[in-house]
């Protein structure tokens, strides 16, 4: 049975179980008729259903595509290499002088020289040039 039959069967029975005892309070029929069958209730996957699948849809759309940019950050920062033009999450643009493991010496003027943490550099500065011809081109399409 396909997860979202399975769903659809457990809203079916929640529903049906918590509006039941409303219809039958009305009723002057005696609770035990020997024509009704017990209703069986939903089994617990049956009940567990709706959250499994909220929970996926939330693992799609938010938790993996972060994971996602991460890993990718993760291996620019791995790749950095002396020389390089970088852009800061700060904003400070500078190239590379110095790589240790969890700090990058930036050289932002003619002598000098900053210490920065490796995971708060954002770009390089041929990212940031793809990133803007792909804007302008994609605005000239539009325009």
């Amino acid at each position: 049975m396909c997860p979202l039959n399975l769903v659809f069967v457990s809203m079916k029975h929640i529903l049906q179980n918590t509006f039941q005892p409303l219809a039958t309070a009305n009723t002057t029929a005696p609770a035990s008729s020997p024509k009704e069958a017990p209703q069986q209730k939903p089994s617990i996957i049956e009940q567990f259903m709706p959250f499994i699948f909220i929970m996926l849809i939330l693992y799609f759309l938010f938790i993996r595509p972060a994971q996602k940019r991460a890993r990718k950050h993760m291996e620019f920062t791995t790749g950095l290499k002396r020389g390089q033009s970088v852009l800061t999450s700060g904003g400070l643009l500078g190239t590379i002088d110095g790589l240790t493991e969890q700090y990058v010496i930036l050289e932002v003027s003619e002598g000098v020289k900053i210490r920065v943490l490796r995971s708060h550099i954002s770009s390089s500065e041929t990212q940031q040039k793809e990133q803007e011809s792909s804007k302008t081109s994609s605005s000239k399409t539009r325009g």
